[in-house]
């Protein structure tokens, strides 16, 4: 645990990031919440909790976030990160299941699935569920392994892995899940899955729609193909 960074990325949270933040209050884990240009009361809360935060100027997406993250926890020599959203969607006590499967099978990426376990404790609508498996499938390809849940951002990523991460990261839509996946599993990488009973949000909702979610992972399958990553 002293050598691993829970990494937060967070945008106008508010209504949800103390939830998590209770959550890995009880655990020893070091937590760095990234602010991603948020104008709401997200990185006033994190810190009246106690915790750290890294609050950026401008909005940079989820994967600009996690490479400002991933920047610091290898200049602060942390051998692993271990990402989770602020939405409260992440089990925090199953964290240590994550730490478990890289130890036993010395994988640089754990996944954490929705849909291993067998029991779906998540929504996930007829036409999002085509998305993902579409992107299943074409992460699957690249990894050498069964990819069921390539959009999940419950994960943990070791060294060195997490070095090529901090020196380039995509910032684009699904690129800090589906593209990462791709590109770690295209570069040698070891990438495996393991059941994980993620939720739904405790607060908010998703920043996108039906419609862009489908017209971004058209592209972001094509950037895949294309090797643009």
């Amino acid at each position: 645990e002293e050598n691993v960074l829970v990494l937060v990325p967070a945008y106008n949270e508010a209504g949800s990031i103390a939830h998590v933040l209770e959550d890995l209050k009880v655990t020893n884990y070091k937590v760095l919440v990234v602010s991603d240009g948020s104008t709401d009361a997200t990185s006033t809360i994190t810190r009246e909790l106690g915790f750290r935060v890294l609050e950026l100027p401008i909005n940079l997406g989820v994967g600009g976030a996690l490479r400002a993250g991933f920047r610091i926890a290898m200049k602060e020599k942390f051998a692993a990160v271990i990402q989770i959203d602020a939405d409260g969607q992440h089990p925090v006590n199953e964290i240590a299941h994550l730490i478990s499967a890289v130890n036993e099978h010395q994988a640089q990426m754990v996944i954490g699935s929705r849909f291993l376990s067998g029991i779906e404790s998540m929504k996930v609508g007829m036409a999002r569920r085509l998305v993902m498996r579409v992107l299943a499938r074409s992460s699957s390809k690249a990894t050498g392994i069964n990819i069921t849940d390539t959009t999940s951002g419950f994960r943990i990523i070791t060294r060195p892995l997490l070095d090529k991460f901090a020196e380039s990261f995509p910032t684009n839509y699904l690129g800090d899940t589906y593209e990462a996946v791709v590109a770690a599993g295209r570069s040698g990488f070891k990438v495996i899955e393991i059941p994980a009973t993620l939720t739904d949000r405790t607060s908010g909702k998703s920043t996108a729609s039906l419609a862009q979610s489908v017209r971004f992972t058209f592209k972001g399958v094509v950037v895949a193909l294309l090797r643009l990553h």
